[in-house]
């Protein structure tokens, strides 16, 4: 065995590891969160908003939320969900809703996949009484050529 071959090319070996730039892990994960925020951003009544939202949705997305059906999944999932999500809103007399996301406590990314979890803080008034739900706001995507799209996610009150 020829020891000189086998050291020179661990020491290649580590020499492009140290001075390969990181700054790509670090922008997928900022990509990640952002597309996360985009999509929480555009949930809103206004048409043209929904539109982003919708479209930050893969066509094989499954949602799971605490109200009934509680899932959702496929092509129409997230349109589905944000009509029952209305639906159950008027019903119980739900006004005013507001979901904001703390620090994520995870971002992950693995090639073409990530996984994000973050606190979420959803305020809203039911039958005029100011009403303030703490939940973990889960989330897989999946990137395409068109950018991240969420490919799952979980609403998990506490």
């Amino acid at each position: 065995m020829d020891f000189k071959r086998v050291a020179a090319a661990t020491l290649t070996i580590v020499f492009a590891i140290a001075v390969t730039p990181r700054s790509g892990f670090a922008s997928d994960k900022s990509d990640v969160v952002a597309a996360v925020n985009r999509y929480l951003d555009n949930l809103d009544p206004n048409k043209d908003k929904q539109k982003i939202a919708l479209a930050m949705c893969d066509s094989r997305v499954s949602i799971i939320d605490e109200f009934p059906p509680h899932e959702w999944h496929g092509p129409t999932a997230c349109a589905d969900w944000w009509k029952a999500l209305n639906a159950y809103d008027e019903k119980n007399g739900i006004t005013d809703g507001d979901a904001k996301l703390g620090t994520p406590w995870t971002t992950d990314v693995s090639g073409d996949r990530a996984y994000f979890v973050a606190p979420m803080t959803y305020t809203y008034k039911q039958h005029g009484k100011p009403v303030k739900e703490s939940a973990a706001f889960t989330v897989a995507l999946k990137r395409t050529q068109a950018g991240w799209r969420i490919t799952a996610w979980a609403y998990s009150k506490q």
